[in-house]
């Protein structure tokens, strides 16, 4: 099965997001990119890659997201990115490193924002996964070894930080409904049943179009 789109996916904390997301890049034989984004990331910036893992989807200030964008939208090079705080240095590399991937074809882009970096591509499907509350606590307790109130304590403080994060760096609100084009839960469909969920749009987006093109 092959694909012209590239899909994104955001996710709650435990609704089994990485493992949808590799099941549905095994489905149309492309790469998925989860933390691998931060590696690639890190080689092209020059930046080492424990910095941007401890920076990974944590969440800043305003006056930092506007400092960012501004440099972002003017262009950055020489002193003026020498000079900027290190938070800033790993969220434009990350945000280059986002589109570079998505330039050399259909791939899986797994959280960190990538479904606003990559708001401009045409190909592109942004997913939320939620999933149910006593769900998340019984996925995460059994990897983690985790009593259900240590789990739920570690749910309630990811999301929080992933909220935090794509809020400030974005101009949408994450796990809304509308900051999304398509939004499943797992914990109702299933692992197998959410990944087809996604692979059945993702082809009737395409099919839709090829035929809009021969009209």
């Amino acid at each position: 099965m092959k694909t012209n789109t590239i899909i994104t996916i955001g996710r709650e904390f435990g609704s089994a997001g990485r493992e949808i997301g590799n099941k549905v890049a095994e489905a149309f034989d492309i790469k998925l990119y989860d933390k691998e984004m931060l590696a690639r990331a890190a080689k092209e910036s020059g930046i080492c890659e424990e910095i941007f893992h401890s920076h990974d989807e944590k969440p800043t200030n305003s006056f930092l997201y506007s400092l960012v964008m501004d440099t972002y939208s003017m262009g950055y090079s020489g002193s003026t990115y020498t000079d900027m705080p290190i938070n800033h240095k790993v969220f434009l590399a990350q945000f280059d490193a986002i589109k570079k991937i998505a330039d050399e074809g259909p791939c899986i882009l797994v959280g960190r924002c990538a479904d606003y970096a990559l708001e401009s591509y045409k190909n592109v499907v942004s997913v939320f996964i939620h999933a149910d509350m006593q769900a998340r606590i019984r996925r995460i307790a059994r990897i983690y070894n985790l009593t259900d109130a240590k789990a739920k304590d570690m749910i309630v403080k990811t999301d929080k930080k992933r909220a935090s994060y794509y809020n400030y760096y974005t101009n949408k609100k994450w796990s809304d409904a509308k900051s999304y084009e398509l939004c499943l839960t797992s914990s109702e469909l299933g692992v197998e049943g959410t990944a087809k969920a996604i692979i059945d749009y993702v082809n009737l987006k395409e099919s839709i179009k090829r035929e809009e093109r021969q009209i």
